[in-house]
């Protein structure tokens, strides 16, 4: 082999091995980053996921823990969300003598309130990605639909105290909505 073929063929693995580094290297964030929480169907089984995710912790255990934390939040909200919502909207115009000048104002506010409080037995961690370029940690959490129904089960077992307990609050809760109910049909 004569030297000048023998540099071309060692700079062009040169080339290709920098190629399949570089694009390994900028190949983005995973497929799940991008897809977010829901619940899917995979290869054999259906599984709820949560796509958790926080950026600006410098503490890197503490930022890993937040972000799965977050994922595991959005799994529950599948589950049980209750949002309250307030929109106030002001708009004012005020005409003074002669009809030729008016003073318009408006003010729009809007409130919502979310909260998810349940317990989950059986959810995982099985995917995590660190985004360099902005310091955004991603972990993804897993909550297979057998497993689930396993919990339930299991939970029909409860100890006649805790039944009790669940039935007494449900109905202080139904109580609650009706009264709510009550004061909406009140003001029509």
């Amino acid at each position: 082999m004569n030297q000048p073929q023998g540099l071309l063929r060692l700079a062009g693995s040169g080339v290709a091995l920098m190629l399949i580094v570089g694009l390994t290297a900028c190949g983005g964030p995973p497929k799940w980053v991008k897809q977010g929480s829901g619940a899917f169907n995979d290869k054999d089984t259906k599984a709820f996921y949560g796509v958790g995710s926080v950026t600006g912790v410098r503490n890197e255990p503490l930022a890993w823990d937040t972000a799965e934390n977050r994922g595991r939040a959005e799994i529950a909200k599948t589950f049980d969300t209750y949002t309250g919502y307030l929109m106030r909207d002001y708009a004012a115009s005020t005409t003074a003598g002669d009809f030729s000048r008016n003073t318009e104002e408006q003010n729009v506010e809007r409130a919502i309130k979310t909260i998810t409080t349940t317990s989950l037995s059986g959810v995982r961690s099985i995917d995590r990605f660190k985004d360099e370029k902005t310091g955004t940690y991603y972990v993804l959490t897993k909550l297979n639909l057998e497993d689930m129904k396993n919990n339930l089960e299991q939970a029909k077992e409860l100890n006649g105290q805790v039944r009790d307990f669940v039935r007494k609050n449900a109905d202080r809760l139904f109580e609650r909505l009706e009264k709510e109910e009550d004061k909406r049909s009140n003001r029509q």
